[in-house]
């Protein structure tokens, strides 16, 4: 939500990122969002410049609320219904998280924001996008990230890294490939949550790669896939 500022809440980007995640709400999914804070501090971070652990995590909790309200705020001038539950209770700015009124507010057609991460220290954004996908009975779970998919290791900084067509979650565990932490991709893989990456770099949420995430895994949706529309890097 930065963009190319060092610091905070850039409002165009965030204008952007909410119109394209309203072009994929009007694909009539249910749509729900796991927001981080690393833009405005992060529980590592600021552990590691003396602040307590728990604290700063907590710290990075109340960041990802900040993002959220920020999200819904453009969310809903681009005509997207949202509302924002968070993992510990802000009654004031948010609801708290209710698992069957945020079902509810899916089925109504709202767009759901969980902020706050888990509500515990220790744990990530991935983390918490795993338990509430797990929660809220998601078809899938799509992380956005800076790359095309899941490599053999991060092509940032090693030149010869591959992209995996196709991979498992125990091959992921096993291989230690760190798209997302090993606590996630435990939940999801106990529980059978498919999980789908795309790159940030060309657009944060694409219509047309949500499209084809759908089809892959058979979720039927009010579109028709482009005819190249192939499935690259199948969810794990």
């Amino acid at each position: 939500l930065m963009g190319s500022q060092s610091f905070g809440i850039d409002a165009g980007v965030v204008s952007g990122i909410a119109d394209e995640i309203a072009d994929v709400h009007r694909l009539g999914v249910e749509l729900a969002i796991v927001i981080g804070g690393g833009n405005i501090i992060r529980g590592v971070a600021a552990s590691q410049q003396g602040i307590d652990r728990v604290t700063g995590d907590n710290m990075g909790m109340l960041a990802t609320v900040i993002n959220a309200l920020a999200l819904q705020d453009a969310l809903e001038k681009c005509n997207v219904p949202t509302r924002v539950q968070t993992a510990i209770e802000i009654r004031a700015v948010a609801e708290p998280f209710i698992r069957r009124r945020a079902m509810r507010h899916l089925e109504k057609g709202r767009a759901v924001i969980f902020a706050g991460g888990t509500g515990n220290p220790f744990f990530t954004t991935d983390s918490a996008a795993a338990l509430r996908a797990n929660e809220i009975h998601a078809d899938i779970l799509l992380k956005a990230t800076r790359v095309d998919g899941v490599y053999t290791a991060d092509p940032r900084l090693d030149p010869t890294a591959r992209l995996l067509s196709e991979v498992t979650y125990q091959q992921v565990l096993e291989r230690d490939l760190r798209f997302m932490d090993a606590a996630a991709i435990s939940l999801c893989r106990d529980n059978g949550v498919p999980i789908g990456i795309f790159n940030t770099a060309r657009t944060v949420v694409d219509r047309d790669e949500v499209r084809r995430w759908l089809d892959f895994i058979g979720v039927s949706a009010e579109y028709e896939l482009p005819e190249d529309g192939a499935v690259s890097n199948p969810a794990l």
